[in-house]
């Protein structure tokens, strides 16, 4: 998957994981709280997504309903791949390390990365 997603079309996938199977309208309502965009733009992001195979759309009488054609989770594993490739040189400890620098880690965290590393020591 060399698919890249921009941070406006993201607001779009992330409303559709949540809930499959929404029209323009629908999507509008959800990003109403954050987003300032008309119908015409969501549209056009729709389109765009279609486009790049990111989502399938299925007709339903005058409207089309989307649906994700990607898992959030193979995405985020991709988009991440990706920025450590990026920004550090394929490494992933220099992220951590940076990640606990500029926001810190909580207990929990710091459990869920030691729990992380037993598993892949094993």
């Amino acid at each position: 998957m060399n698919l890249q997603i921009t941070p406006a079309e993201l607001d779009i996938m992330k409303v559709l994981w949540r809930k499959p199977g929404l029209g323009a309208s629908e999507i509008a309502t959800a990003l109403d709280n954050h987003r300032d965009w008309n119908i015409r733009t969501i549209k056009t992001l729709l389109s765009r997504l279609v486009e790049k195979g990111a989502l399938t759309t299925q007709q339903d009488g005058r409207r089309f309903l989307y649906d994700p054609a990607i898992e959030k989770g193979a995405y985020q594993r991709k988009a991440a791949g990706q920025l450590v490739d990026r920004l550090f040189g394929g490494r992933a400890a220099p992220l951590i390390a940076q990640l606990a620098d500029a926001r810190g880690l909580s207990d929990e965290d710091i459990e869920e990365l030691e729990a992380l590393l037993g598993r892949l020591k094993q």
